[in-house]
Parts: C-alpha cells; sequence; structure tokens
C-alpha cells in the first residue's frame, strides 16, 4: 500500500506547472479535437481516436511542438479498462472452453510473427541482432524495450519500432474491416450519457478506477492500470453486482487522450531516424497482417468464430485500440481482450527465454 501511495502522490506531482508541458499538451489536445471532428465528419472508422492520432503524429514528424507526456495515459486507461471490463459477463466463463483452437492458433501466430520480422529487421532492416529480435516480438511495448536494453540493444529503436507497429496497425485494420466486411466503424462510443448515469454508477466507476490501479500494482501487470481496472470490473460484472458501463462522453475523450498520446510518441526524434523507422514499419506491418489474415481465417473455419472477431483478437496493434474497435463492432470484446492479455503475457515470458536460448551470452575473453 505504501508503495502504491508513494507512486500515486509521484503521478500527481507529475501535474505540476513546472513539471508538465502544459501549452505543448494543450496544442497536442487541440490538434486532436480537430482532427477528431474531421474525422467524425467524414464518417471514418473510430473518428476521435484516429482523428486525433493522425493529426498529432503529423505534427510530431513536422517538429509542431507538441507532448503528451506518459503520466496522462493512467487514468485514461483506468476508464477505458472498466469499460472492457463491462464487456465480461456471467455467461463468458461457459464459453472458455471453446477458446482451445483459436489459442493454439494464436501460438502458432505468434511464432509465425516473430520469427519472419525478426528476419525482416535483421536482413531488411540491418539492425543488429539484439536490436532486431526485440523489434520482432508481437506485442509488450515497455517490456520488449526493457528487455532488449538490458541485452544491449538500441533502447530507442525499439520502442520506435514498437510505436509505428501499434500506429499502423491501428490505422489500417479499421479501414480494412469497414471497407472489405461493410461494417461501419464510423460513429463513437454510444450508450447511456454521464448526465442520464445515476450518481451511484459513477462513483462505481471512481471505485473500479482505484481499486484496479492498486490491483494492477500489487500484480505488477503489465499496462498495469488498464488490467487491474479491468479485472476489478469484470469481476464486478461476471458476477452479477452491476451492469453498469461507464458513459459514453468519458470514453469518447478517453480515445481522444489515448489518441493524442499514441500520436504524440514520435515527438521529439530525429526526423530522419523516425521515418526510416516508419518506411520499415510499413513492410513488417504487411507480413503480421498477412500472418493475422491466414491465422483468422483457417481458425474461422476450424473453430467456428467470426473471421472478424478473430482477426482483432489475433491483431498484433494495442489491447486499448483493438477493444475499442471491438466495442465499435459490437464483437466479443471479452474475447478480444483476453486474446491480447495473454499475447502480451506469453512474449514477456517467452522472448527472453528464446532470446537466452537462440544467443546465448559469450564467456568473457
Amino acid at each position: 500500500m505504501t508503495s502504491w501511495l508513494a507512486e500515486l502522490r509521484s503521478g500527481i506531482a507529475q501535474f505540476a506547472p513546472s513539471v508538465f508541458p502544459y501549452r505543448r499538451f494543450a496544442l497536442a489536445l487541440a490538434l486532436g479535437i480537430i482532427g477528431g471532428a474531421l474525422f467524425y465528419k467524414l464518417r471514418l472508422p473510430l473518428p476521435w481516436m484516429l482523428g486525433a492520432m493522425t493529426f498529432c503524429t503529423i505534427a510530431a514528424l513536422v517538429r509542431v511542438p507538441v507532448a503528451a507526456p506518459g503520466v496522462i495515459r493512467s487514468p485514461m486507461s483506468a476508464i477505458i479498462g472498466v469499460m472492457l471490463g463491462s464487456g465480461f459477463s456471467p455467461a463468458i466463463i461457459g464459453q472458455v472452453p471453446q477458446w482451445i483452437v483459436p489459442l493454439a492458433g494464436l501460438v502458432l501466430f505468434m511464432t509465425a510473427c516473430g520469427t519472419s520480422v525478426v528476419w525482416y529487421y535483421r536482413r531488411v532492416g540491418g539492425y543488429d541482432r539484439v536490436t532486431a529480435f526485440f523489434c520482432g516480438m508481437p506485442g509488450g511495448l515497455v517490456e520488449m524495450v526493457i528487455y532488449g536494453e538490458e541485452r544491449g540493444g538500441d533502447a530507442r529503436i525499439i520502442a520506435l519500432v514498437h510505436s509505428a507497429r501499434i500506429l499502423m496497425v491501428v490505422m489500417t485494420l479499421p479501414f480494412i474491416i469497414q471497407f472489405t466486411q461493410g461494417i461501419r466503424l464510423d460513429r463513437p462510443v454510444t450508450g447511456v450519457s454521464m448526465f442520464d448515469a445515476p450518481l451511484a454508477a459513477e462513483a462505481l466507476l471512481v471505485v473500479c478506477g482505484f481499486a484496479g490501479a492498486f490491483l494492477g500494482h500489487v500484480l505488477r501487470l503489465p499496462a498495469k492500470t488498464l488490467l487491474g481496472c479491468m479485472i476489478v470490473s469484470a469481476a464486478i460484472h461476471v458476477t452479477g453486482l452491476s451492469d453498469f458501463k461507464p458513459p459514453f462522453e468519458i470514453v469518447n475523450a478517453a480515445q481522444l487522450v489515448l489518441g493524442v498520446a499514441v500520436g504524440c510518441r514520435f515527438a521529439g526524434t530525429a526526423s530522419h531516424v523516425v521515418w526510416r523507422v516508419l518506411a520499415l514499419s510499413v513492410g513488417s506491418t504487411l507480413i503480421l497482417m498477412a500472418w493475422m489474415t491466414a491465422f483468422a481465417l483457417v481458425v474461422s473455419q476450424l473453430s467456428g468464430f467470426p473471421a472478424v472477431t478473430l482477426l482483432l483478437a489475433y491483431s498484433p496493434g494495442g489491447l486499448t485500440e483493438m477493444a475499442l474497435i471491438a466495442v465499435a463492432l459490437h464483437a466479443e470484446v471479452a474475447f478480444v481482450a483476453a486474446f491480447h492479455i495473454i499475447r502480451v503475457f506469453l512474449t514477456m515470458i517467452a522472448a527472453p527465454m528464446t532470446f537466452a536460448w537462440l544467443m546465448p551470452a559469450r564467456p568473457p575473453s
């Protein structure tokens, strides 16, 4: 409890005017709102998240002074985590045995992606073996940066590559689904308004946020705020204690801020480095999307799960972003979220073990 409270105080302290870049964040937020409004007007997929992401990415690449410090992600992740948890229900428990075939497909999918993308970054990208290996792992941005840096890789390149992977998958998959499946993703999340929600329900959102953040800290979860809040919210919904869902205004605002945060990840990095990473990421994203499509179609035939749901479950994009697409599709949010959590955990466990097996430490000379 003491360490969590210290972490909470540290997070609050980062919002002090002397530390937090309010002007640059305000500019990024303004650009995000403009981008979201434009995407909404043009009826493009997930307008508030993708519009903000697009405008802030362009701004970062052309050196506009935008910034979105990592501390802003935690409260937004808490909101999304509670929303994802609300997608669980008592009926979901009975469906778990049906996941065996899709889970086997996920393991094979991760193996195929890791092998091919590591080769791509080694041979085409020309990265050293450590950097290429951790760039090619299908998930876990923070964890892969830490693992790679500890083993002598280029942490900056690994972070940029994984950021670019998430950016490109999130920017392309909704359009692919919308235009190939005829499924509309051109409206933000809807539901109960914050002005209509009962006070007790809104209080539950706050309670889930704090309890989930504490749980994530205690369990040392990856993406601890998001996963902790999702677990707490899922427990409440699976047990039937509540069917509350966060008001749509709050969820759409969280999407907007998360889109701004992803877009601003490239701010402050030399343009030639970013452009090279983005260029290489086009190739790696094509590889990932090809494997994703192949596995989704095959597993759909073997398991009976809809191909679109499997596309989202196997997608090498971020958990938050893919789950939001699942919400917009009215797909199985619990299924999609669970598979992304499993993918991240498997990557965290398998990556260092596989690296040690393939590239054992050399004895000192």
